[in-house]
């Protein structure tokens, strides 16, 4: 298939440049990359490529709109361990059987609907906001880490909040050309991502300029999950070289659409683990977020004329996961989540300068709009159609709500044409954790969708004036919704009418993510600045508790002995987290 494909010199420069890369890409297998990924830093703010999560305010240091849609699933527990670990079993879903055209009357892909989505954790980042420091300290999976009272001078003021990063295990969708480091026809590849902030909230101080440059405001560590634990280059967003890397595609965890996986994610002694097993096929591959893996902090330097990265182990922020276990700085107020990343796909006629812009509105718009940048077309560059779809589309925020995953274009919106035309919804279960007693559930759940923080036309996030749900311009805002499969329960995204669904929670987003959310933020001129960033519905119980069996709790044991022989295998010297790069 796609190892058959010969790139000459000016698709590959041109395919390096969407990707944002600077040295030549290649195929192996199925799979296309550049080799030189390492040397790219890996920066929020200068990417639309890049997914992060969104952080208050949802800019870049030069002022510029960088947010996403993430309507998220949040999960509670009073229990110690639930803010630390959480297993998950995960139907990856299928596109239709008709193909996308590009006049929007054809099928509608997932990569359409989501680039990616993924399961998220609050971790510590000792030189993250919101008391970014380089003497700050974090006592890993604790709740002597929660700190949200907006009174200056009480003792858990939200300003003294330690370090906090997010990490997001994210899966992206195969089909197209606009997934980061990563293309495929037809697999689904995992990235481990760590992202943090440069930045105190109470000095008001950045980092130094040769690092806002360089990683930007909202750096990110980045590894492709693989077979091996060994990532294909340096996480660290400088892609300083320490730990183990190699290059090689062949060492990715492919999975593919249809496929069930089982995700676990849990602290180690060197970091947190992720391990993704494939039922299906029977493949399995993991990441440790810490040094071996070349994972490490942004060094808080204000004054510092050059950027510089420390080796660390990013472990869970906190032990349990509630309304008070969030990540200061981000606009959502998760701890243990699911989430998916949607409008990053509009339709365009047809490509032009600017570079890489829309010259000619696509369907299902009139007009070209603001949003309508960071366009491709795979028929320029080289790539085979099929079995990558041959659609030309834009991929920055929609922050028009114009696009396909704005309209009735999801699993469970139209039963008349679902088999053909949608997709398969994101299927999972509610995770479990390891609590005092054994395996055991999350109590509570709730839904959460950062509508007015992205509303950036219509909403004031200080009075909450023009923040509406659905968002203005969607024809159509997806929901979270249950259904019994296999005799169990499992969460599933899109339309309220999924053949098979239980509860539908109202049946709409109105219904779904309720009332805005107001939330406080640190801010050393009012103590706490307090803003409407989200809609948000908490449910007094679990409506899909996962079933609990024998099985469950060998598994748990079964991945403990795994992951101590899987880190000893790929353990480097535990120096190298003292040193600087």
């Amino acid at each position: 298939m796609f190892d058959r494909l010969a790139l000459n010199n000016k698709c590959c420069f041109i395919i390096l440049l969407l990707l944002g890369l600077r040295t030549p890409v290649f195929a192996q297998g199925n799979m296309l990359i550049s080799p030189q990924s390492s040397n790219l830093p890996r920066n929020c703010d200068e990417s639309q490529l890049r997914l992060c999560p969104d952080r208050v305010p949802p800019t870049d240091y030069e002022g510029k709109y960088i947010g996403h849609d993430e309507p998220a699933l949040l999960f509670y527990s009073d229990a110690p361990g639930s803010g630390s670990m959480s297993i998950y079993t995960v139907v990856l879903p299928k596109d239709p059987p008709i193909a996308p055209r590009q006049d929007g009357t054809g099928g509608t892909f997932n990569f359409q609907l989501h680039p990616a989505f993924w399961f998220g954790m609050a971790l510590c980042d000792t030189q993250s906001a919101p008391t970014a420091d380089k003497n700050s300290t974090c006592i890993p999976a604790s709740d002597t880490n929660i700190f949200d009272n907006p009174d200056p001078d009480s003792a858990d003021y939200i300003g003294k909040h330690p370090g906090a990063a997010f990490m997001e295990l994210q899966f992206y969708s195969p089909g197209w050309v606009a997934s980061p480091f990563l293309i495929s026809p037809d697999a689904y590849f995992a990235l481990l991502t760590v992202t943090s902030v440069s930045f105190n909230d109470i000095t008001r101080q950045r980092n130094n300029t040769a690092c806002l440059s360089g990683v930007g405001i909202e750096p990110q560590n980045v590894a492709v999950v693989t077979r091996n634990g060994i990532p294909l280059f340096a996480a660290n967003p400088l892609g300083r070289a320490f730990g183990k890397s190699r290059f090689d595609l062949n060492n990715v965890l492919q999975m593919f659409p249809g496929d069930t996986i089982r995700i676990t994610i849990r602290d180690s002694a060197h970091g947190l683990r992720v391990k993704i097993e494939d039922l299906t096929t029977g493949n399995s591959g993991f990441m440790i977020a810490g040094p071996e893996a070349g994972f490490g902090q942004v060094d808080f330097d204000p004054t510092a004329t050059t950027c510089s990265i420390t080796p660390y182990e990013f472990h869970p922020m906190y032990s349990t996961s509630s309304e008070h276990t969030r990540v200061p700085w981000a606009t959502h107020s998760y701890n243990i989540s699911f989430s998916d990343e949607i409008g990053h796909f509009e339709y365009c006629g047809a490509l032009g300068p600017p570079f890489f812009g829309c010259v000619q509105a696509g369907a299902g718009e009139v007009k070209v709009d603001a949003d309508d940048t960071r366009c491709a077309d795979p028929t320029l560059f080289g790539i085979p159609t099929p079995p990558f779809q041959a659609i030309i589309g834009c991929i920055a925020s929609d922050i028009d709500f114009d696009g396909p995953a704005y309209g009735n274009n999801w699993p469970g919106t139209n039963p008349t044409i679902d088999a053909t035309l949608h997709s398969s919804p994101i299927r999972f279960t509610s995770p479990i954790f390891e609590g005092p007693g054994g395996p055991q559930n999350y109590d509570r759940v709730a839904f959460e969708a950062d509508l007015p923080a992205i509303e950036v036309a219509t909403c004031n996030t200080t009075t909450g004036v023009g923040c509406v749900n659905p968002p203005p311009g969607a024809a159509f805002y997806p929901i979270y919704s249950t259904a019994e499969v296999d005799g169990g329960c499992m969460w599933q995204f899109g339309g309220a009418n999924i053949p098979g669904t239980v509860n539908n929670f109202g049946g709409s987003s109105a219904t779904e993510y309720s009332d805005v959310l107001v939330l406080g933020y640190p801010s050393p001129t009012r103590g706490v600045l307090f803003l409407t960033e989200n809609f948000r519905r908490i449910l007094a119980s679990n409506p899909c508790p996962t079933a609990i069996e024998e099985e469950t709790t060998m598994t748990c044991q079964e991945n403990e002995s795994r992951r101590r022989l899987e880190e000893s295998s790929s353990r480097i010297p535990q120096s190298l987290s003292k040193r600087t790069f």
